[in-house]
């Protein structure tokens, strides 16, 4: 079993990205900035976008965080998210989800200009991933498919099962690995709560993509001997041995996969460093298609 350590690789990535931004702040050019909103205080949010400041700095860019309180209206936050479309000086933004109930998700996404749309959440950008044209993939699933490149893990004409059906990842990770690119060229398979004979279908995989989001809920006996497992769930689990009271665990029960399988992410350290660090991927890119236009 080989660890596909996400830590690692996207260290890796920030790297290669902190030179491309030290050359273009040596020829004189502006570094690229993002900008997140922050709606509330939810503490995941809060470390997850707080993590996303820490990572541009790391690698140089300029960050921007607009904090809202909970009780913001849906039209005020249209107006934040509107200045930003206008910012010539933002390449890329994101809005944190969840957002409060009284604000509706899916206006937000639509408001969003997809030249600016690093998350890749827009239907143009889900659209021209579809087609396999040039665009912004989300960071989730384009963070599983650069592990996949990078440890040079042979995907063509395997069977893959992707694990949930999500917009955000079980979905967009189906047509990712169906295409004809490297990674990708598989045979997928997309299961979710109504399929009826998930265990058997799994069992079948050559690559088993999990996101349900459901502590431990793949074990070894839905492993096929030597199977690819990418765990891109994470879950507080209580646990009354550790300091906080509580460890970390994926949707796969790691410590019988791992003896099963050739190889597997970690969780913690697996899929997440690799979903941040495609995050700014996606804006250096969102930087350069904005010079190209200048």
């Amino acid at each position: 079993m080989q660890l596909l350590d996400g830590k690692l690789t996207s260290e890796q990535i920030k790297q290669e990205i902190a030179e491309q931004v030290a050359d273009i702040k040596a020829a004189g050019k502006r570094a690229p900035h993002l900008a997140a909103i922050l709606v509330g205080d939810d503490g995941a949010s809060e470390t997850y976008v707080n993590n996303k400041v820490l990572d541009c700095k790391q690698v140089g860019f300029e960050s921007t965080l607009i904090r809202l309180p909970d009780s913001v209206s849906e039209d005020e936050l249209m107006g934040e998210i509107d200045k930003l479309n206008n910012d010539d000086n933002i390449d890329g933004f994101i809005v944190q989800v969840p957002l409060p109930k009284h604000i509706d998700e899916t206006r937000v996404t639509l408001s969003i200009d997809p030249a600016k749309d690093v998350d890749g959440f827009s239907p143009a950008s889900v659209g021209r991933m579809c087609l396999g044209l040039p665009t912004f993939i989300s960071a989730t699933p384009n963070g599983v498919m650069e592990l996949l490149k990078r440890y040079n893990v042979d995907t063509s004409g395997k069977h893959c099962v992707v694990v949930g059906r999500s917009h955000i990842v079980g979905t967009p990770m189906s047509i990712l690995m169906s295409r004809n690119t490297n990674p990708g060229n598989a045979t997928v398979t997309l299961v979710h709560s109504r399929t009826q004979n998930m265990e058997e279908i799994c069992r079948s995989a050559d690559i088993l993509i999990v996101a349900i989001g459901k502590a431990e809920f793949v074990t070894a006996d839905l492993i096929k001997p030597g199977a690819v497992v990418i765990d891109v769930g994470i879950t507080r689990v209580d646990d009354a041995s550790r300091p906080k009271g509580f460890r970390l665990a994926g949707d796969v029960d790691f410590a019988s996969v791992s003896e099963k399988c050739s190889y597997i992410t970690p969780v913690p350290g697996g899929v997440g460093p690799m979903t941040r660090a495609s995050l700014l991927q996606n804006t250096l890119k969102a930087w350069q298609m904005r010079q190209q236009e200048a």
